[in-house]
């Protein structure tokens, strides 16, 4: 720990821009807590407060430009990629569709304060064809937030934050595995959750085929199409015959529906 300060105190600048480029380009790094330390460097005169935030700001907008350049360029694809190696991407496209579809390109200012919605907005902004211009003001004012917060807790609570540091010293690596072993406990726990819904999912699936088979009877099932507004309007690909529901409201679409018929419910 007193190697990391001292490393930090010399090159702060170059770590902070390191962390956060990795932060924002997807690697499964904390760039927080480096932000709060770097914070009480600042607090104590180590290092330069707008330097500091510059730094943070640029690595942030290059990491999230990436993104949405390949958004623009691959477009729902890259959202499928990134929601399956989330921590928890059965919510992942859902709630980053619905958050952009209420609030719209602002909802950029404060994406990496949601959890889940901070990687994928920058791609959904460019798989949404969000003008360039538009996309770096709200990215610089969402950077400029992201990072403001920690580097002013960590400069007003900086005597708190040296003395956590010194704290972790003195704990040597057991301070270490017990944050590793705090990770890996909530990692499996969503693991298994995740687990627990797929075995679930698995009992209920039909394949392509057996929905084909099933259309081509007299007695076809009603197809619904539980995906979001937005989720249609990128890919606009939809099953023959499907009805388009609100998930919010599903009883709208579900009045003119005989109750024996069977249904057939797909989503994003």
């Amino acid at each position: 720990m007193e190697e990391m300060t001292d490393l930090l105190a010399q090159h702060g600048l170059l770590l902070v821009f390191a962390n956060v480029l990795l932060t924002q380009s997807g690697v499964p790094v904390p760039s927080v807590p480096l932000l709060v330390i770097a914070g009480a460097f600042v607090g104590q005169g180590k290092i330069a407060l707008a330097p500091l935030i510059l730094a943070s700001v640029v690595a942030s907008l290059i990491g999230d430009t990436l993104w949405y350049l390949a958004g623009r360029r691959y477009g729902y694809r890259v959202l499928r990629t990134l929601c399956r190696i989330t921590i928890e991407p059965d919510s992942c496209v859902k709630q980053t569709e619905n958050i952009f579809e209420r609030w719209g390109a602002p909802s950029l200012m404060v994406a990496k304060y949601i959890p889940g919605f901070s990687t994928v907005a920058p791609p959904l902004a460019g798989t949404m064809q969000l003008g360039m211009p538009s996309f770096v003001v709200y990215s610089v004012v969402a950077a400029v937030l992201w990072a403001g917060l920690p580097i002013a807790l960590g400069a007003i609570f900086h005597a708190e934050v040296q003395s956590a540091l010194v704290w972790l010293k003195n704990m040597g690596t057991g301070a270490l595995a017990f944050i590793a072993a705090a990770v890996l406990l909530y990692i499996g726990i969503k693991a298994l959750q995740r687990f627990m819904l797929i075995r679930l999912l698995r009992m209920a699936r039909i394949s392509v085929g057996e929905l084909r088979d099933l259309l081509s009877q007299d007695a076809k099932p009603v197809v619904l199409d539980v995906r979001s507004f937005a989720a249609r309007k990128l890919d606009p690909r939809r099953i023959p015959g499907s009805i388009a529901v609100n998930i919010e409201t599903p009883q709208l679409a579900l009045l003119a529906v005989p109750p024996d018929r069977e249904l057939i419910v797909y989503c994003s």
